[in-house]
């Protein structure tokens, strides 16, 4: 796949314990857009965040929350990032969905050699 120039970036911001029918919120995602032929996917796991609920997720141990906020990335042509729009709404219950515009430089995948 060739994805050079404009593009769109897909945020989504969930916590580590939001679920899907029994997995994983991020692991459903990241597996749809898989699905989808999304050019690629990556969840990020924060140390620290509050939703619209104001309650704080932190690593410090005096907080240790099992529940860490988690954003997954994804990046593709406009019009496939708009399609893949109505799968999230199935999806998310809770959590902050953005999409904003971005210019990809390059996105390459090697032959395998030498790696």
């Amino acid at each position: 796949m060739k994805l050079e120039g404009d593009g769109r970036l897909l945020r989504i911001f969930l916590g580590e314990g939001d679920r899907h029918g029994g997995r994983p919120l991020h692991e459903v995602i990241v597996r749809r857009a898989r699905e989808a032929g999304l050019a690629g996917a990556t969840v990020l796991r924060g140390v620290e965040g509050y939703g619209a609920r104001s309650r704080l997720h932190t690593t410090r141990i005096l907080r240790l929350s099992e529940d860490l906020p988690l954003v997954v990335e994804i990046v593709d042509r406009p019009d496939r990032i708009e399609a893949f729009l109505p799968v999230l709404d199935e999806l998310v219950d809770e959590g902050l969905i953005t999409v904003e515009p971005v210019h990809v430089v390059a996105y390459r995948h090697g032959s395998g050699e030498g790696r």
